[in-house]
């Protein structure tokens, strides 16, 4: 179905509500992948929600795209560009807003979805405005501290909720990363689920179900 413009390229799952303002999710996928990889969940997703799956902004050769560069170098190890991570966490928060007015939807009730480097984007746009954001499901990421707006601490995330898991035999982001979340967060007094699966970096059926069942429950 055609949209009316907004800044970032996105595909759109219609809520199910009509006369009232919908609650909504937007999704983020990883590092080398697209708008359509994660929006295969939106069918089996609650129906009252108005889905947008987007599209990261830099394209990756020869396809794919990514939130942020990548330097796979031999004396750093893996880089990650955290000026255009920030760069990028402007532009969600933009979408988001231009989102919320153009369909209407209900501002009270957004809920971040994010895999791999998605997740670490949803957290950075959630931990740095958290009045923005109801709900966080976070899958095969971890928080990058560097990527957090300056004063992020100093705000209140006490209407934050957050949904994280992680594969244990997760061969691109370690489990340990992922591991420091829980209590990154309950500094922050953010109620936080955390859960792991015998998996590597991907989501199995139990952990769908598992989040599925945890966002019916936080919407």
């Amino acid at each position: 179905m055609s949209h009316k413009p907004l800044s970032l390229t996105y595909l759109l799952r219609p809520s199910s509500i009509k006369s009232e303002k919908a609650p909504a999710l937007f999704m983020f996928h990883g590092y080398g992948s697209n708008e359509e990889d994660l929006f295969s969940f939106a069918s089996e997703l609650p129906e009252e929600l108005m889905i947008f799956s987007v599209k990261a902004p830099y394209g990756l050769e020869p396809f794919g795209h990514a939130w942020y560069a990548i330097n796979f170098d031999a004396e750093q190890g893996k880089w990650s560009d955290d000026e255009q991570a920030k760069e990028s966490r402007e532009k969600i928060v933009a979408f988001m807003d231009e989102a919320i007015e153009v369909y209407n939807l209900d501002k009270e009730n957004i809920t971040l979805l994010g895999f791999s480097q998605g997740t670490i984007l949803s957290y950075a746009v959630a931990l740095s405005y958290p009045e923005k954001v109801k709900n966080v499901v976070a899958l095969s990421g971890y928080i990058n501290e560097n990527i957090l707006v300056d004063n992020y601490a100093d705000k209140d995330h006490s209407g934050l909720n957050i949904y994280a898991s992680h594969g244990q035999v997760d061969q691109v982001i370690p489990l340990e990363w992922a591991q420091k979340s829980p209590e990154f967060l309950k500094n922050l007094n953010i109620p936080t689920t955390y859960k792991e699966f015998p998996v590597g970096h991907g989501v199995s059926q139990q952990n769908f179900f598992s989040f599925k069942n945890w966002l019916q429950e936080h919407i």
